[in-house]
């Protein structure tokens, strides 16, 4: 199942992959509605996940994965996000925490930062090891700026981190926890670093899972670090104070990885409300009825277009001024597009809207947490506004990252 960028593969190999996600899409379908009602952890679906080879899609090649671009992952992600969409942004959260270390694939570093990165990809292929982002902070959400987390250095070459995550999914599921911290002294300043920080070193913590009103699936809660020690070795690629500078150049992980789930999400919308109506030959008749679905068509074959685009100028040119500028579009657009489309599947399909016993009442609160998620839809708007007017938008005080 060894794959390559879009561009390098053959459309067979592909084709096979997304068959494989499909598959998979369709083995954790079973596991949404009980782990949205709070009757499963879902710790099950990332077992799933595990087993199905997937945790390697990002992964190069030559280390042993699919070595998949961002549109081709999009792709993926909203097969599987079509079956199970809080499984998918669980299963992004992986990709996100490891995604930009395997676009450096083919790029010459230094040793330590060689070796982090082969320790990196061996855990993930070999030890079909799960790996989660800890960002985000009361207060602050997932803003770089604003992380209050701290390190300080041991004599040894290590560091000790102290602080609080608020919103970190795959707790408790997840092996690895890439963790956003400051050293200490250095509130407000742009220069954070990242840490690998493993689920049973001592002074790791998980709160509760979060009774959200969707999502949680995603086993989000907040994490405690009570004077965490860790290697000089998991400092993310043996560099400290480079996370903002990489997140302003090239975004793409942090404001867009979401899209492909809630895209998913969208085509299950979809696809619930064409089945209903096609259910009854009256209404399937109806031209009314006809050309509603054919406005919720167009607008999520849009909606699919640019997230499609997007990946094609990541995987161009990322970091380019047009290729961050077209993921925000996808980001923006999507989370408009699965909330208007979940307005239209209630206006059709009526009271089976709000049928528990219908995927489609979970899909209507699901497609609403997009605009949730960064960058949030104001941001979007902000970024591409400056884009067209020409403001540097690789100046990281041009934006509140």
């Amino acid at each position: 199942m060894a794959m390559s960028l879009p561009t390098e593969l053959l459309p067979a190999e592909f084709d096979e992959l997304l068959d494989v996600a499909e598959a998979t899409g369709a083995a954790l379908a079973p596991f949404a509605a009980e782990v949205d009602a709070g009757r499963s952890t879902g710790h099950e679906t990332y077992r799933v996940l595990r087993e199905a080879g997937l945790l390697g899609l990002l992964v190069p090649r030559e280390a042993g994965g699919a070595g998949l671009g961002f549109a081709a992952y999009s792709r993926v992600l909203a097969v599987l996000g079509a079956h199970n969409g809080a499984a998918a942004l669980g299963f992004n959260m992986h990709n996100v925490a490891i995604g930009s270390l395997c676009e450096s694939a083919g790029t010459p570093l230094p040793p330590a930062a060689e070796a982090f990165r082969s320790w990196l990809f061996d855990e993930v292929v070999h030890g079909r090891k799960l790996f989660a982002s800890a960002t985000s902070e009361a207060g602050s959400g997932a803003k770089l700026r604003g992380v209050r987390t701290s390190y300080r250095r041991t004599e040894d070459g290590g560091y000790v981190i102290t602080g609080e995550k608020s919103f970190v999914s795959l707790a408790g599921v997840a092996d690895y926890y890439v963790v956003a911290a400051r050293a200490e002294g250095t509130e407000g300043s742009g220069e954070v670093s990242h840490f690998v920080v493993a689920a049973d070193d001592r002074g790791v913590g998980f709160g509760e899972v979060h009774s959200l009103s969707a999502m949680y699936g995603t086993s989000t809660a907040g994490m405690t670090l009570d004077a965490v020690t860790v290697p000089r070795s998991r400092l993310f690629l043996g560099v400290e104070g480079m996370s903002l500078y990489k997140l302003v150049r090239e975004p793409h992980w942090m404001i867009a990885g979401y899209t492909g789930a809630y895209l998913g999400i969208a085509e299950a919308i979809l696809r619930f409300t064409t089945d209903h109506v096609a259910a009854s030959p009256r209404r399937a008749a109806s031209p009314v009825l006809q050309r509603e679905l054919g406005r919720m068509s167009a607008r999520l074959s849009a909606a699919r277009a640019l997230v499609a685009e997007a990946g094609a100028r990541v995987d161009a040119a990322r970091g380019s001024a047009e290729a961050n500028a077209a993921v925000h579009a996808a980001k923006y657009v999507v989370g408009e597009t699965g909330p208007a489309l979940a307005q239209d599947a209630v206006r059709i399909c009526g009271s089976v809207a709000v049928s528990r016993s219908q995927p489609l009442e979970r899909l209507v609160r699901e497609a609403s947490f997009a605009s949730v998620m960064p960058a949030k839809p104001e941001e979007c708007l902000e970024y591409l506004g400056k884009a067209a007017l020409g403001v540097n938008l690789y100046d990281a005080t041009a934006f509140d990252w």
